[in-house]
């Protein structure tokens, strides 16, 4: 092999990188990885924690907001009504099924139950005057949360949410209370039943009542927090740290903890992994990296050789893909740039070239666009001009000499304007203008039209009607109710009124052709009626009637 050829020097780089970096895997590598893998899983675990933090948490709040508004939409009068009360609990009870033990009516004195849904024997003649969360009710105005326990009635883990019903005077006519159990699907599952790694899991803690509340070890569940000094990350997260950490736990197992807060409770949820598990890819890539360097070694340089044709192909394909384009078989575009080397600096000016190309032809197609926008738009409001309006209008009839239909066109007219335009300018004038333009549009359809012909006229056709008159004499009042506001322009008050008439087309017209000339000469007529009336109104188009001619006299 010529040692001065292409294929010998990358060959030759190719194999001595592959060396070295095998070496620095071995020696420096690993070390820091370790570290960055550490930093990765706390920011992984943390991110976790957080998420089933805020799940937690929105899983409490919606509860206590669920609770607080049945508490609110309760009629007192069922109070004294069982059987009307029990359907009360049972309907809501099926529509947000929140509390999955049920909903119970506790009297102002604690004792019983004036009801419950569904019904949980034994759980009716409990005395509740001495529950933490009947007695927090009793105080307040709003929803409270009481201690995770064991149910007296049932002896399953459960937390209840309570609210007062009180009447307009305040006093106290019942406690609603909602329970909600922690071994149940829908509340605390994602803690009870979530994994991390193979033995990680999730503890959820209440440091007010030092024990844990939730754990992905069931047998853990509503258990004592271990004492001060057996776990010191344990000892500051119940002394209000948050974060992530690595500590022996009360088994003796080193362990990476995330503690995040549960901001609705002040309780604190644990995402935990063993540091065993967490660096097992250290291991596997220590011994895998040991393994592969006397296997690579070997076939690499084979290997890399082959592979030198692969790497001087793009050469090959950009020759042939210029060539292409040039003879106009395939069209203008950029290369794909796979390297950084000698190929890749000829296919980036090439594709520059490429791009000027482009950003030309762009420009010329953005230019006739504008151009053809101005044609047909008005340059103040950017509606519609007449030479737009007269082509959807002769669209429409010619729709409508297809299809039955009807279409409606409003003329408009501006009343007051001249007036502010010579007062004020016609600066003041021209952003009357524009938000006259606005409201026109404001609420109209896709398949409308609001156009402006000049001056303070502005044209809308309504097409697709089914009832005309109706539909064209809505239209016709919102525009006069728009316009009526105020506008406010650079500090002025200006106000405005306008004239509309209208003229329709459709199926009572069949066998007539009308141009769209016509119909706008007609709602024109129908404009200057409007202002020969009064101004300020509408009116719709009728044809003037043509007086029969008179009758002879009688001979003799």
């Amino acid at each position: 092999m010529n040692p001065h050829s292409l294929k010998f020097r990358l060959t030759a780089l190719i194999l001595g990188l592959a060396i070295f970096g095998l070496i620095v895997r071995l020696t420096l590598a690993l070390p820091l990885m370790q570290e960055k893998i550490l930093e990765l899983q706390s920011a992984q675990q943390m991110s976790v924690a957080t998420a089933m933090a805020k799940d937690v948490d929105y899983g409490l709040t919606t509860r206590l907001r669920a609770i607080q508004h049945l508490a609110q939409t309760l009629p007192q009068d069922l109070l004294h009504k069982h059987t009307a009360l029990q359907a009360w609990g049972q309907e809501h009870q099926a529509f947000n099924p929140l509390f999955n033990s049920g909903l119970m009516i506790v009297p102002p004195e604690g004792r019983g139950l004036i009801g419950e849904t569904p019904i949980v024997p034994g759980r009716e003649q409990l005395d509740y005057t001495q529950s933490d969360w009947f007695q927090a009710a009793q105080r307040s105005n709003g929803p409270v949360m009481g201690k995770p326990a064991r149910g007296r009635a049932t002896g399953d883990p459960l937390i209840v949410m309570a609210a007062p019903v009180r009447d307009k005077e305040g006093r106290l006519k019942a406690v609603i209370a909602g329970v909600a159990l922690l071994n149940t699907p829908g509340f605390l599952d994602k803690i009870l039943e979530g994994r991390l790694g193979h033995t990680g899991g999730f503890l959820l803690i209440s440091p007010r009542d030092q024990w844990f509340v939730a754990s992905s070890i069931p047998e853990m569940v509503l258990q004592p927090t271990p004492a001060p000094g057996i776990n010191l990350l344990h000892d500051r997260a119940m002394g209000g740290y948050r974060g992530t950490g690595i500590t022996i736990n009360a088994k003796g197992v080193e362990e990476l903890s995330s503690m995040v807060s549960i901001p609705s409770t002040g309780w604190f949820l644990v995402a935990r992994m063993p540091t065993s598990e967490a660096l097992e890819p250290i291991r596997a890539l220590r011994e895998m990296n040991l393994k592969s360097t006397l296997i690579v070694l070997g076939p690499l340089l084979v290997m890399m050789f082959l592979l030198l044709s692969r790497l001087l192909r793009p050469l090959q394909e950009a020759s042939t893909a210029i060539h292409a384009m040039a003879e106009g078989s395939q069209p203008l575009a950029p290369l794909p740039i796979r390297s950084q080397d000698e190929v890749a600096h000829l296919t980036q000016g090439f594709n520059h070239l490429v791009q000027r190309l482009q950003e030309q032809e762009a420009a010329l197609r953005a230019s006739e666009a504008r151009l053809a926008f101005m044609a047909q738009h008005d340059p103040l409001t950017h509606l519609p001009n007449r030479a737009l309006l007269e082509e959807r209008l002769h669209q429409a009839l010619a729709q409508l000499e297809r299809e039955p239909g009807h279409l409606a066109l409003l003329f408009c007219d501006l009343d007051g304007f001249k007036a502010i335009n010579d007062q004020h300018g016609h600066e003041v004038g021209d952003e009357i203008l524009m938000q006259v333009a606005e409201r026109l549009q404001d609420g109209r359809r896709s398949s409308d039209t609001v156009a402006r012909l000049g001056g303070d006229e502005f044209i809308i056709l309504l097409t697709d009607l089914t009832q005309p008159e109706q539909a064209a004499r809505a239209v016709a009042e919102q525009c006069l109710s728009a316009i009526r506001r105020p506008f406010m322009v650079r500090g002025l008050e200006l106000s405005l009124g306008i004239s509309i008439g209208i003229t329709l087309h459709g199926d009572t017209r069949q066998g007539q052709s009308v141009s769209g000339s016509h119909l706008l000469s007609q709602a024109d007529m129908a404009m200057y009626q409007v202002k020969a009336s009064g101004k300020g109104s509408l009116a719709f188009f009728t044809p003037p009637i043509v007086p029969l001619p008179p009758e002879p006299e009688p001979l003799g």
